[in-house]
């Protein structure tokens, strides 16, 4: 050996440099391996478009169902709002006495619109009236 190398540096050859052989064993584990890559590739993005296809289904169909929903809400809420108009037109057409209202004022120390409303409700009855007063929860 050459004194002038320092003994880190020494490197024989056959270490260093693959032979013809290897290198070509090392190109043939390469391409298998790139085969299973583009394999596994084509099918994440096959499953992919599967996934996205069906998600896109899932929203399309929960928004129809929303739009339904929502349709059906609004159907009821015009129906009630409808029912308690024809409620109250049925209730101001009842005929009360203004000594009956009087009376559930004082006797009772409700609002005049509350009282009012109590009678209208028991067809201008002030005894049925008082007895639902009486007897209603606070």
């Amino acid at each position: 050996m050459p004194d002038n190398v320092p003994w880190g540096d020494i490197v024989t050859k056959g270490a260093s440099e693959p032979n013809d052989t290897e290198i070509e064993e090392d190109e043939n584990e390469d391409e298998p391996q790139l085969d299973t890559d583009k394999k596994h590739n084509s099918g994440a993005a096959d499953l992919e478009k599967v996934t996205d296809y069906a998600e896109d289904q899932e929203i399309l169909s929960t928004g129809n169902e929303l739009e339904d929903a929502i349709v059906t809400i609004r159907n009821k809420q015009a129906q009630k709002t409808a029912e308690k108009l024809a409620k109250e037109r049925e209730l101001a057409k009842v005929v009360i006495s203004k000594e009956h209202v009087d009376l559930i004022i004082h006797e009772m120390e409700l609002s005049k619109e509350k009282a009012e409303r109590t009678l209208r409700e028991h067809g201008g009855d002030v005894v049925q009236a008082l007895i639902t007063l009486v007897n209603a929860p606070a």
